[in-house]
């Protein structure tokens, strides 16, 4: 059994399947988080470095990609979505230690 066990794991459809629907996952519609980072991307484009703004909006990106991730690993619906999710909360936790 463990040979049938090791290969559904490498399956695409153990990956990307929705545990919920069944039907394969890759992102979801809507998505709040991602669309409120790209608000506060487009924002840090339009604004001088030097402004507040820039500062509030680089806080709050950084803060929207932690819930989205924390979001994903905790509560998303396949392991492709927690594995993100994971990566995502890796990535913004090295950039906060680093910096």
């Amino acid at each position: 059994m463990a040979c049938s066990r090791s290969v559904r794991i490498l399956s695409f459809r153990w990956w990307f399947e929705s545990r919920e629907t069944g039907r394969v996952t890759f992102a979801q519609f809507p998505n709040w988080p991602l669309f409120a980072i790209g608000a506060g991307l487009l924002a840090r484009l339009i604004v001088n470095e030097s402004s507040w703004v820039y500062g509030v909006a680089g806080g709050a990106i950084t803060a929207l990609w932690l819930f989205w991730g924390a979001d994903e690993l905790f509560r998303g619906v396949n392991p492709w979505r927690r594995l993100l999710g994971a990566l995502v909360v890796a990535w913004q936790l090295i950039g906060l230690v680093s910096s």
